[in-house]
C-alpha cells in the first residue's frame, strides 16, 4: 500500500465496505474481510466494518418507542463495539509501529496532536456520513427544503473529507522525513476493565 496515496487507498476500503454492508443493511451479517492479516487494509475495513455496523446500531438506540429491553441490548452491543473500535485503531497504529521502527526522527522532530490512526479513525466515520448525507440528498419522501438543505451539508462534508485526506498524507510524509515524531496513542479505557471500573470491582 504506497504511502504516497494512503488516504486514497483507505477510502476505497471504507467506501468498499460501506457498499457492501448496505446490500444488506443488517446489523447482524458478518464482515466478509479478504485482505492478507499482515496488510494494513485488513485492519482498515475491520475498522470500518465496526464503525457501519456501530453507526445503525446508534440508529436503532434512537427509536422513540424502543423497549427497554431492547434498547439495553443495544447498549451493550454499542459498549463491545467501541472497544473493539479503540483495539482496532490501535492495532492500526501498531502497524505503523512497525512501518517506522527503522525511521529516525530529526533533533527537532515535534509531536503531533494525534497520532495517524486516530486520524484514520476520523476518516472512516467521515466516510458513513458522507454516504448517509448523500441518501438524505436523494430521499424521495423527504421536502424539497430538506434535500437541498442535506446538499449544503454534504458538501462541506465532501471538503473535509479531501482536507482530512491530505492532512494524513503530510503527517505520514512528514514522519517518514523524521519531521515528526510518531507516537502512538493508547485510550487506556476503563470501563470495560472490571479491575478498573468501581461500578463492576465493588460488586464482585
Amino acid at each position: 500500500m504506497p504511502f504516497e496515496k494512503f488516504s486514497s487507498d483507505a477510502l476505497a476500503v471504507f467506501d468498499r465496505v460501506i457498499v457492501y454492508y448496505h446490500i444488506k443493511d443488517d446489523i447482524n451479517q458478518k464482515e466478509v474481510n479478504e485482505y492478507k492479516k499482515n496488510d494494513v487494509r485488513h485492519l482498515l475495513h475491520k475498522k470500518c466494518w465496526i464503525d457501519t455496523v456501530q453507526w445503525h446500531l446508534e440508529d436503532i438506540i434512537r427509536i422513540p418507542s424502543i423497549s427497554d429491553k431492547r434498547g439495553m441490548k443495544i447498549k451493550r452491543l454499542i459498549d463491545v463495539s467501541n472497544q473493539k473500535r479503540t483495539d482496532t485503531v490501535e492495532a492500526i497504529d501498531q502497524w505503523f509501529l512497525s512501518y517506522f521502527k527503522d525511521y529516525t526522527p530529526l533533533k527537532n522532530a515535534i509531536l503531533n496532536t494525534e497520532s495517524p490512526a486516530w486520524a484514520i479513525d476520523r476518516l472512516s466515520i467521515l466516510s458513513l456520513r458522507i454516504y448517509h448525507m448523500e441518501e438524505e440528498t436523494k430521499r424521495e419522501q423527504a421536502t424539497l427544503e430538506h434535500q437541498l438543505r442535506c446538499k449544503k451539508k454534504l458538501e462541506v462534508l465532501l471538503c473535509q473529507r479531501d482536507e482530512l485526506s491530505t492532512a494524513i498524507d503530510q503527517l505520514l510524509f512528514r514522519i517518514r522525513k523524521g519531521e515528526v515524531l510518531f507516537r502512538p496513542f493508547r485510550q487506556m479505557k476503563m470501563y470495560n476493565d472490571k479491575s478498573l471500573n468501581p461500578a463492576l470491582y465493588s460488586k464482585s
